[in-house]
């Protein structure tokens, strides 16, 4: 299947930057430069007024767009399009000492001063009446200008200075939203089990999300928090579309962010974006960091299952690292290979130009403070900009995966609240489940990552680790996915609380235990050092060895479910640590314990192998080495990337591979230099 892409306007991959000439308004010559050089780094669209509220509105109703009206007229003069931004992640001084209401206050109850960014309150009726009178002014303004490609809705929500608010206002709104979700006050005293030490509430206006002994409590703010800043960035999408309902809208996401749980925001993007900042050259070896990134990139795909934008990104080095080295040559091209790979239809940075002072003085860019093109850095984007018109075939191509991941944010903040029962050092919930990802990335299997809500049908593997918060409907949804005939592997720490945070009567895995068939006794927490193992003995997918295990053992006991493996140490040795189960059409394998990595790999080779997993290259790919696969259901497009230190040899097998760079035929066996990639085009195999 083909998607249109972002905009009838222009189809085709988009390249560009962030763009602040309001910067530079005391040199004017700098943005006729700008626009020269835009043309030489192949750039074609610039994200502009992300934080200019103060220059847009220097004083209350007195707007000044001068500037910006120069600036999208030199862009649509040179044939450069705009995501023009509504600013409301930078408040004017102005604003904050006028309306002292709008700035946020911290679990302590101070109020923040005005400084940095992102920090204004979300709940705040004059901040949503401000932001909606500029929004109103911008769409009136340049919703039919010629360079507006589409709406840029504030900046990285859930971003690291973004949050959580303790005024009035937000408390009022938790506690209408807690009405709205619990319906009585008896409900959340139950939900939450306040019983214990004593919390219980007697009245609405008692509820402060500040009390971390009530674990419920805690993951229903986590949750406002989300719900609050969406109604927000709807509450400016409203304002926009209310004048440009035709003009798409993005926002740049943040990954897997703590603060905001994207699932919520992103069905009212007309299309997802978000910022990619990997530390290559990170001494865990750009291998690692290149899974990490993958499995981001196929997150924000799986929002909704087509492509996306990478809306930020660094060709060179970020500001915000301890140790920050310059991306090696070669690598940025590789980089946003990969993003392309994974389904994104365009490749932006922050930053176009340096800023000359403040906080990001230093952070990357593609024009550096020297001001000209002659740097390494700008040649490599430049090269990066002939890639990608190149690569126009692969705009609107989706991915087919077989498999899903699942990674869900009430999961990974209830498994962090959660003291005690598996330890508070060593959870590591992100960490595990990209480990149990990375298996079919180095395969070149291509995967979705879920969350609990989403559709399943389409997919014949899910991969569920540390599934710690069940609700009653996933777990129907789960059990319905094997049932029909589908394969869940899912682990230790699974089914232990309901979306409360209450712990299953029965134990674990909660309402999972007919479908694994069996049930947990207790989970072993080890220390550092401690032994213990896994055995593999003869099963039907064909993996044998014994393997360490680190952090959790569950001791377990079967009613229905086959032992595949058995611990080898402690007073459980012999019992069993991998099981399978047959529940109505399908299976569901159980991970007892935390496994080296190894394990993981080798598991995952074999099921792959027993269930005849699509691939996008068949055979074993080279360490370092994925292969990845974007398609219009006529033709394929096969990315093989190289993230290795080392060359490494490729076997593409028999079918015939043309190179969209070069147009040039490849032959079967190609050399992928290090740091390197190739984009290749075949048609579709039979099916």
């Amino acid at each position: 299947m083909r998607y249109p892409p972002v905009s009838p306007r222009f189809p085709h991959m988009l390249h560009g930057a962030d763009y602040n000439p309001e910067q530079w308004l005391d040199t004017p010559e700098v943005w006729d430069e700008d626009v020269r050089l835009m043309a030489e780094a192949h750039c074609n669209v610039m994200t502009v007024g992300i934080f200019s509220w103060a220059l847009l509105e220097p004083e209350e109703g007195r707007y000044t767009f001068g500037w910006l009206d120069a600036i999208m007229d030199k862009l649509a003069a040179k044939g450069v399009y705009a995501a023009l931004a509504t600013p409301s992640s930078a408040k004017p001084a102005w604003m904050s000492r006028k309306y002292p209401e709008i700035r946020r206050v911290l679990p302590d109850g101070r109020r923040e001063q005005h400084h940095w960014r992102h920090n204004n309150c979300y709940s705040s009726p004059v901040y949503r009446e401000k932001i909606a009178r500029m929004d109103t002014q911008l769409a009136e303004r340049y919703g039919k200008h010629p360079a507006l490609l589409l709406w840029h809705i504030g900046n990285e929500y859930g971003g690291p200075t973004a949050g959580e608010c303790h005024c009035d206002h937000c408390y009022g709104r938790f506690r209408a939203w807690l009405r709205e979700r619990y319906g009585s006050l008896d409900a959340v005293n139950r939900a939450w089990w306040t019983g214990f030490w004593g919390n219980t509430f007697t009245d609405w206006d008692q509820i402060e999300p500040v009390n971390r002994a009530l674990h419920g409590l805690m993951l229903d703010w986590k949750r406002f928090t989300t719900w609050n800043m969406v109604d927000f960035i709807v509450h400016e999408i409203r304002t926009v579309k209310a004048v440009t309902p035709d003009v798409p809208v993005t926002n740049n996401t943040m990954g897997i962010s703590p603060v905001c749980d994207y699932w919520k925001l992103t069905p009212h993007l007309d299309v997802v974006s978000h910022n990619a900042y990997p530390e290559w050259g990170h001494p865990r070896g750009d291998v690692e960091i290149a899974v990490e990134t993958a499995f981001v990139h196929d997150l924000v795909r799986t929002h909704k299952r087509r492509p996306f934008l990478l809306m930020e990104c660094t060709p060179s080095l970020p500001n915000n690292r301890d140790v920050a080295p310059s991306k090696r040559p070669g690598v940025h091209k590789l980089a946003s290979l990969q993003a392309v790979a994974h389904g994104s239809d365009s490749v932006q940075y922050f930053q176009w130009r340096q800023s000359r002072g403040a906080f990001e003085k230093f952070h990357g860019a593609v024009v550096t403070h020297h001001g000209h093109g002659n740097t390494r850095v700008f040649r490599e984007v430049a090269e990066v900009g002939r890639m990608l018109e190149r690569l126009d075939p692969v705009v609107g191509t989706c991915v087919e995966p077989e498999v899903a991941v699942l990674f869900d944010w009430d999961c990974r903040r209830a498994v962090e609240m959660a003291s005690g029962g598996p330890g508070n050092a060593n959870k590591n919930y992100e960490a595990t489940v990209r480990d149990h990802y990375r298996a079919f990335w180095s395969r070149g299997i291509p995967t979705d990552v879920v969350n609990t809500e989403c559709d399943l049908t389409s997919y014949r593997l899910l991969v569920a680790p540390m599934l710690y918060l069940l609700t009653d409907p996933a777990a129907r949804r789960v059990a319905e996915f094997v049932r029909n005939g589908g394969t869940l592997v899912t682990t230790y720490l699974s089914g232990i609380v309901n979306e409360s945070d209450l712990c299953f009567r029965g134990g674990a895995p909660g309402p999972l235990r007919e479908v694994a068939g069996l049930w947990v006794e207790e989970t072993d927490n080890f220390h550092p050092g401690r032994k213990q193992s896994v055995r593999v003995g003869a099963n039907e997918i064909g993996i044998s060895g014994e393997y360490a295990v680190e952090h959790f053992a569950d001791v377990i006991h079967l009613t229905g479910a086959s032992s595949v493996a058995t611990y080898g140490h402690e007073f459980y040795a012999g019992s069993p640590a991998l099981t399978v189960n047959r529940f109505g059409k399908g299976s569901a394998w159980y991970m007892a314990a935390r496994c080296e990595s190894r394990f993981q790999h080798d598991f995952y080779g074999a099921l792959a192998r027993s269930m005849r997993l699509r691939q996008v290259i068949e055979g074993e790919l080279p360490h370092g080495v994925t292969a990845q696969m974007r398609t219009d259901g006529e033709r394929e497009y096969v990315f093989v990337l190289n993230f290795d230190g080392e060359p490494h040899t490729v076997n593409l097998g028999e079918r015939l591979h043309g190179n969209l760079e070069t147009g040039e035929e490849t032959p079967r066996e190609v050399v992928l230099p290090p740091s390197s990639g190739l984009a290749l085009e075949r048609g579709c195999r039979n099916r």
